[in-house]
């Protein structure tokens, strides 16, 4: 499946006019294919039809998306960077092309494919999204090598908190709270520290500033969990065309106030931040009950979603 891109991507000016009618044929085709869970065929459909005519862009992106969701990232870049070179190159080309480049690690080209859409959308909900995850991972990690050495971060990560110059009554909280190592206190958030009993505003500068010098906070793997949720939900839409469900705010929802203050405390602004959100985080919202629930519930099923569902 790995063949070049450029054996299919030759420009238009090396062609005649292409086959413009072949090519819907092929797309028809592959589309039909698609339909019928042949992804592999829905691919050489596609090709087919880049090939009859180079210069669609809808044939291109089209290749492209199918290669991405199929795994083949170096070839789908290649692709994606193609449409991309048109003078209006869709949205959807720069966000996908985003996503393949954070995958890889290219955080700078991520940010710079985001900040184009953002310069067309500035309200575009998904590439808001994306470019938090982008910005966020391009500090999350203490170094280079330690964050290409999965080894050494997990050592880090297990290392007891007992090791860290921490005050005596910091190390007996962090005790009772059974919070032993520093991946354990990347759990855990501000509020939740200063909501235990006997744990101060002393404790807390006190901590921050040893995760501070380690370029780590309070909350990070929280946060790191929940970005990789967003992305399956957000991927897992994509598959299925309801995208544009879940870029739209909670508001469309029309839930009752105790719901959406609950949501605001969460800090969930659209759909697809709610639908990556479990019924266990929702309950754990003071006095939102199980009346609460069963509204949101219902008010995604209309829109085909639901809460995730955790794995055992």
């Amino acid at each position: 499946m790995n063949q070049d891109p450029m054996d299919i991507l030759i420009g238009a000016d090396e062609t005649e006019k292409g086959d413009p009618e072949a090519a819907a044929r092929h797309l028809a085709g592959a589309a039909e294919a698609e339909g019928a869970g042949d992804h592999e065929m829905a691919i050489a459909e596609y090709r087919k039809a880049v090939a009859a005519d180079p210069s669609s862009e809808s044939a291109i992106f089209k290749l492209a998306f199918a290669l991405d969701m199929a795994g083949e990232d170096e070839e789908a870049i290649s692709l994606y960077e193609q449409a991309n070179r048109s003078h209006r190159a869709p949205l959807n080309v720069l966000i996908n092309l985003a996503v393949l480049y954070e995958d890889r690690g290219d955080y700078a080209t991520a940010e710079k494919c985001l900040r184009q859409v953002l310069d067309t959308d500035p309200n575009h909900a998904r590439a808001r999204l994306f470019m938090k995850d982008v910005i966020a991972s391009r500090t999350m990690y203490y170094d280079e090598e330690q964050d290409r050495d999965m080894a050494k971060r997990s050592a880090l990560l297990d290392t007891p908190v007992t090791d860290f110059e921490l005050s005596v009554r910091a190390r007996n909280c962090l005790k009772k709270m059974n919070i032993r190592t520093l991946g354990d206190l990347l759990r855990v958030s501000e509020p939740e520290l200063l909501a235990y009993k006997n744990f101060g505003e002393t404790s807390l500068v006190e901590i921050k500033q040893m995760l501070a010098q380690k370029k780590l906070r309070l909350g990070q793997r929280l946060e790191d969990q929940q970005r990789v949720v967003r992305r399956e939900v957000f991927d897992q839409a994509r598959k299925h065309n309801s995208e544009a469900i879940l870029n739209k705010p909670v508001s469309d929802l029309n839930l009752s106030v105790r719901a959406r203050k609950a949501l605001q405390m969460l800090n969930i602004r659209t759909i697809g931040e709610l639908a990556s959100r479990t019924e266990a985080e929702l309950m754990g919202v003071k006095n939102f009950g199980a009346t609460s629930l069963v509204e949101i519930n219902e008010k995604l099923l209309e829109h085909g979603l639901s809460l995730r569902q955790l794995a055992f």
